[in-house]
C-alpha cells in the first residue's frame, strides 16, 4: 500500500521542522511538498496531488479559510486538517463548515497528528481535537477569575511565545496583549512572565499540550 501523501502549509519554519521530525518514524506518511505562504498552496497541490493537507489557519497572502473555499472549488477530493494556534470553537466550526476534516491546535504533540491524518485519509470521522484546551484548564481558569481570552493568552505564555507572536495568532495589537497580561498577573498574584508560566503549570492552566522543553525553558527563565 502506498504512503499517504502530505502537503505541509505553515509560515513558521519551526512548526514545519517539528512536523517533519514527527512524521519521520512513519513510513506510511510521505511529505511531498511544503508551502510557506497561502499563495503557494494551490500551485503545490496542483503539482503534487497530496492526499492530506496540513493547513495553518493564519497564512500570509491568502489565509486558511479562503484557501479552504478555493480547495473545495478547485481540488474537492483533497482532505484538509487545519492547524491553529488559537483555541476558538467558532473558528473551528467555520473551518469545518468550509470543508476541513479536522481542526487541531499547534500546542498538540506533533506525534498525535499522525493518527488524525490516517483517520481523515480513511474517511473516518474525527471526533477528537487534540489541540483544544482541556476541560480542567477551563475549570482552573474560572477558579482564578480568568476570562477566556486571558486563559488563552496565559496558555500561549506557557509555551514560550512572545507578545508579538501572541498578537499575530489572535489578530490583536501588542498593546492589547500587554493589557490582558496585566490583568492575568493581577489575578494570579504574579509579577513576571516566568512566574505566570510557573503558576500555569502548577495549577493546571497550561492547557495540557505544552512540551517538556517549553516547561523547562519557562520555569528556568
Amino acid at each position: 500500500m502506498r504512503p499517504i501523501r502530505l502537503l505541509l502549509a505553515d509560515d513558521h519554519a519551526l512548526v514545519l521542522q517539528a512536523l517533519r521530525l514527527a512524521f519521520e518514524p512513519y513510513p506510511d506518511l510521505e511529505i511531498v511538498a511544503e508551502a510557506r505562504s497561502g499563495s503557494e498552496v494551490l500551485p503545490r497541490v496542483a503539482e503534487t496531488n497530496p492526499d492530506v493537507i496540513l493547513l495553518d489557519i493564519r497564512m500570509p497572502g491568502i489565509d486558511g479559510l479562503q484557501l479552504l473555499d478555493r480547495l473545495q472549488q478547485q481540488h474537492p477530493p483533497t482532505n484538509v486538517v487545519v492547524l491553529s494556534g488559537v483555541d476558538d470553537p467558532d473558528l473551528a466550526a467555520e473551518a469545518i463548515r468550509r470543508g476541513a476534516k479536522a481542526f487541531l491546535g499547534k500546542r498538540v504533540d506533533p506525534a498525535e497528528i499522525a493518527p488524525v491524518i490516517r483517520q481523515v485519509f480513511a474517511g473516518e470521522p474525527v471526533t477528537l481535537s487534540p489541540g483544544s484546551s482541556s476541560g480542567a484548564a477551563k475549570v482552573a481558569a474560572d477558579e482564578f477569575g480568568l476570562t477566556t481570552r486571558e486563559r488563552e493568552i496565559l496558555e500561549q505564555i506557557a509555551t514560550g511565545r512572545s507578545n508579538k507572536q501572541i498578537a499575530g495568532e489572535f489578530w490583536l495589537s501588542e498593546q492589547t496583549i500587554k493589557y490582558h497580561l496585566t490583568n492575568v498577573y493581577r489575578k494570579l498574584g504574579v509579577g513576571s512572565r516566568t512566574e505566570a508560566a510557573r503558576f500555569a503549570y502548577e495549577h493546571g492552566l497550561a492547557g495540557g499540550h505544552s512540551s517538556s522543553e517549553d516547561r523547562e525553558r519557562q520555569l528556568n527563565g
